[in-house]
């Protein structure tokens, strides 16, 4: 994996960092790159988790969670940033949330939206309001143009549940950013890709059968689907969100990815040389391949360039290779 320095024992006076959904496979990487530069981090989630157990944690449903409790535990907390890095999703597949029926829909914008607006009431309760930096998903834009970037000023238009549910909730931020009354800054992401994907993810799911692959020495059939996708690093992730939670914001939307589309055939072709395996260990489906987003996806990031003072940095051979090597250990 990349040389990172580690993570300084937390200062009881750095500023501090409330992270919710800070056990997830973004958030833990977001906790790691806020400790890295010094702050002091507080974890929200249902259950703790091993693996961020360096970090303080405070246990809290989000998801029934009244504005007062969450106010009550920015105070207590002293958090200068709160990130919102929960995906309503659940744990289950997202591309089966993104159909999974009017109930599924209802759900989906419950969670996404009445987080979101339970956040910024509980912010306005603050004596001193922490700045909020809440993770979006480039899919709330819809499908685009194929050869053109996504930019932040595009009418968002998504055209399914998932989607929806996530607009509802960067537009209620937005919606109180907007009017002054919270400081926050959204993020639109893409796809993300590094060490401890979610199981649900497409390299998730591939993981595993590569390395079953990899010890029967069997070949590997994998549908490919004939798509271009946008592939950024979720550690680059991470750093973008420090950086929107460090820097004067002039904008509130920040599309955050590689810049790149990416076929989807060169993707796999990066896991499997970080496996060890063949091209020719590749049995090819081209069939129909589910999936959130259009089939060409490249978002433009030159506003979290000037602004952020942002820009992706870990090539994706490098990214496959890393997320192999951290599948050999515990998670």
């Amino acid at each position: 994996m990349q040389n990172r320095s580690p993570a300084p024992p937390p200062d009881p006076d750095a500023p501090g960092v409330l992270v919710l959904g800070g056990s997830g496979c973004i958030g833990r990487h977001v906790c790691a790159a806020f400790a890295r530069h010094g702050h002091r981090v507080t974890v929200v989630a249902r259950t703790p988790a091993p693996h961020v157990a360096a970090h303080a944690f405070r246990s809290l449903d989000l998801l029934t969670a009244p504005a007062d409790a969450l106010s009550q535990l920015l105070t207590d907390t002293g958090a200068q940033v709160v990130v919102n890095a929960t995906d309503m999703a659940g744990a289950t597949d997202v591309t089966s949330a993104a159909d999974g029926g009017e109930q599924r829909a209802a759900e989906l914008l419950a969670a996404n939206a009445g987080l979101a607006r339970t956040l910024t009431q509980a912010l306005q309760q603050c004596a001193k309001p922490p700045r909020l930096v809440h993770l979006g998903t480039i899919h709330e834009y819809g499908p685009g143009q194929r050869g053109v970037p996504l930019a932040e000023d595009l009418t968002p238009r998504p055209t399914n549940a998932y989607a929806r549910a996530k607009l509802a909730g960067s537009q209620a931020v937005l919606a109180a950013a907007n009017t002054g009354v919270v400081d926050a800054a959204v993020l639109r992401l893409v796809n993300t890709v590094g060490p401890y994907p979610t199981p649900a993810s497409f390299p998730g799911k591939l993981l595993p059968r590569m390395r079953a692959a990899a010890l029967a020495g069997e070949p590997l059939t994998v549908t490919v689907a004939a798509a271009m996708r946008d592939w950024v690093d979720v550690r680059d992730v991470a750093e973008a969100v420090v950086q929107a939670a460090r820097r004067p914001l002039t904008k509130r939307v920040f599309n955050i990815g590689s810049g790149v589309a990416v076929p989807m055939r060169e993707l796999v072709t990066h896991l499997l040389a970080a496996a060890g395996l063949p091209r020719t260990a590749l049995d090819e489906d081209t069939g129909p391949v589910r999936s959130l987003g259009a089939d060409w996806v490249q978002a433009d990031i030159r506003r979290a360039r000037t602004v952020l003072h942002w820009q992706p940095r870990i090539p994706l051979p490098q990214t496959c290779k890393d997320l192999w090597d951290a599948g050999r250990t515990s998670r």
